[in-house]
């Protein structure tokens, strides 16, 4: 299917966006795209100081001169600027006071810190990119820390897109690096849902599915140029990052753009964990998770599934209130301790469901494997993309020692009711071998 096409078709099965445009020079689609899908709508630029140098002069520029009656544009000035919830209440003051729609002019924190505040003040918004760092521009949910903890707010997702590439070209190369990291942690996410789809825990939305994963390997494929921050090579992840979003759309869930690569980033995040002096970006973490998950799957395929013994595994299997009491005793002292007991709950399964889970890879596993194989990149495959494009390739790289990463795996499994790899080696009895194999003697992160 030619990119025109897919993009048509995952517009098609979004739930929230209507239209999108990807191009180099494209800032004077701006009043053209606001006629049509907010008409005889005000306009009220939302941005920081950055971002409004990059792009949003030139979009207030176009919109004024096409007849688009704007607002002056409201223009965060923080430097420490992020999605939290003291600058939801500043602009969901100023939105209070006019009727116009906002036109997010940034990245990650200006487009999430818009799409709740629109949603709380009852109207839709416009997205203009400036930088190829996240998938969520069109994703629905908003991730705003509130009260201490990172939290995902449900809101819809923009109603229309502009990303002008030469735009996202020019943002700081560690910005596009960590765009491209969270695209291809969707390689190893696709093969965690193929685990989870498998056992029938959770089925695989096709349509979403095909969204992400039917163009996602060539999105990725000129690491190269996207190092040397050429739009031409940019373009295509870009609209990998944007058709994770509309996937995320159809799917009414995240499911298909992360699993338990995401969720190193969100452990640290809610630890409020930073690198000299600030916090590491969402994709740099996420980038370090990939791996991980990549290393993970290759000390996988290295279990012969067809002599588990399934008997022992249930044996061992602990019940629900020896999983809470130990649950209870792991995040002791953390500040999302409640919800790791929910989440822990809502994921245990008794010890005739653990079983027929074990059978069904033990019966399985030839097929399942080539499956996973297909699916997931090795380690080194992955080490090579991420290092070409400037990403990080070790924990050391986010301020995050190969002990404290060995030792956060624990909480990273139950944090969220997601099924994934973690999952099934704890069933197995197999997890801590698999960890063992990345962090120990010969392991890709060896523990000196």
């Amino acid at each position: 299917m030619k990119n025109d096409q897919r993009v048509a078709a995952a517009l098609a099965q979004a739930t929230d966006t209507v239209a999108m445009e990807i191009g180099i020079g494209i800032l004077d689609r701006i009043p053209r795209l606001i006629a049509e899908v907010f008409p005889q709508k005000r306009a009220i630029i939302v941005a920081d100081d950055n971002t409004w140098r990059a792009a949003g002069r030139a979009a207030y520029a176009h919109m004024t001169a096409a007849g688009i009656d704007c607002d002056g544009p409201f223009i965060f000035t923080d430097r420490d600027l992020h999605a939290e919830w003291h600058y939801i209440e500043m602009l969901d003051a100023r939105l209070a006071s006019t009727d116009a729609i906002p036109v997010a002019v940034g990245s990650g924190t200006i487009n999430d810190l818009c799409k709740l505040c629109s949603h709380h003040n009852g109207r839709q918004y416009m997205c203009v990119a400036t930088a190829a760092s996240v998938d969520g521009y069109s994703s629905y949910g908003a991730s705003i820390t509130y009260k201490g903890m990172k939290q995902t707010f449900t809101c819809p997702a923009p109603r229309a897109i502009v990303a002008d590439v030469g735009v996202m070209a020019a943002a700081p190369a560690e910005m596009t690096a960590a765009g491209y990291a969270d695209l291809a942690a969707k390689i190893p996410a696709g093969a965690e849902w193929i685990i989870a789809d498998f056992l029938g825990v959770e089925a695989i939305h096709d349509a979403a599915w095909h969204i992400v994963q039917d163009g996602l390997k060539e999105s990725l494929a000129d690491p190269e140029g996207v190092a040397a921050l050429r739009p031409e090579a940019i373009a295509p992840f870009v609209e990998g990052l944007m058709l994770s979003g509309f996937a995320m759309q159809a799917a009414r869930s995240s499911r298909p753009a992360s699993c338990t690569d995401h969720l190193f980033s969100h452990l640290w995040n809610m630890r409020n964990h930073t690198y000299n002096g600030v916090t590491p970006s969402h994709g740099f973490q996420v980038s370090v998770g990939t791996l991980f998950m990549c290393a993970m799957f290759d000390r996988m395929y290295r279990t012969d599934f067809t002599a588990l013994d399934a008997d022992r595994c249930v044996a061992e299997w602990k019940s629900l209130d020896d999983t809470l009491r130990d649950t209870e005793a792991l995040f002791r002292g953390e500040p999302f301790a409640e919800l790791a007991m929910t989440e822990v709950k809502a994921k245990y399964n008794d010890r005739d469901e653990v079983r027929r889970q074990l059978l069904c890879v033990k019966d399985n596993w030839p097929d399942l494997k080539a499956r996973l194989q297909a699916q997931c990149l090795t380690f080194d495959e992955m080490y090579r993309m991420l290092h070409i494009v400037g990403a990080p390739t070790q924990p050391e790289d986010v301020g995050i020692t190969r002990q404290q990463m060995k030792a956060d795996v624990p909480y990273i499994r139950q944090i969220r009711r997601r099924y994934g790899l973690p999952d099934l080696g704890l069933r197995a009895g197999l997890l801590d071998t698999w960890v063992d194999g990345v962090f120990g003697p010969g392991g890709v992160w060896e523990i000196r």
